[in-house]
């Protein structure tokens, strides 16, 4: 990890059809943990860890954090909560920004909006960011969506590739954009 023990951490959500969701509606999510980022989306900083998954819908499965339905602010919302996840297993990061391309999710979570739906997932998200941001400086940032950001577009990537229930291309041979 680099000096200031700071990391930036890119998430997205990914949904096959974002209508007339269910809980059998195949959404994913993804994140992507960078040290060392500028910000400015030309791919500077490393790559320090990647996770993504399925959302989980059904409380009697393991990862099950609270959605209701898949949808894609379900998946938003399940990125940043494995985002604070992430944060809380790792000792030495004293500082953590969460960009994301949802104000919805990024907002949810911050506790700046109140959810009117998935009031379960929604709270279990606000209840991690209160407890990560008493640990760490925490901040929130809103990145444009497809906009060739490099790691918004990785974090997208990973997100489309569990909902599609794929692996996702190995770093080395993926490309902003590449779904």
């Amino acid at each position: 990890m680099s000096e200031s023990k700071g990391v930036h951490i890119y998430v997205d959500g990914s949904c096959r059809e974002n209508r007339n969701v269910t809980s059998e509606t195949r959404a994913g999510w993804g994140l992507c943990v960078i040290v060392d980022d500028s910000g400015s989306g030309n791919g500077k900083g490393h790559l320090l860890t990647e996770l993504n998954g399925e959302v989980v819908t059904s409380a009697d499965q393991s990862g099950y954090l609270g959605a209701e339905v898949g949808s894609n602010n379900t998946a938003e919302l399940s990125a940043i909560a494995h985002a604070l996840r992430w944060i809380l297993s790792e000792s030495e990061v004293e500082s953590a920004t969460i960009r994301g391309d949802s104000n919805y999710a990024l907002n949810i979570a911050s506790g700046l909006w109140k959810a009117k739906a998935n009031l379960a997932l929604a709270g279990r998200v606000r209840d991690l960011w209160s407890e990560v941001s008493g640990i760490v400086d925490l901040v929130g940032e809103h990145v444009p969506a497809h906009r060739g950001h490099r790691w918004n577009e990785r974090a997208d990537h990973l997100a489309f590739r569990a909902m599609q229930g794929e692996a996702p291309l190995p770093l080395q041979f993926w490309k902003p954009g590449q779904r």
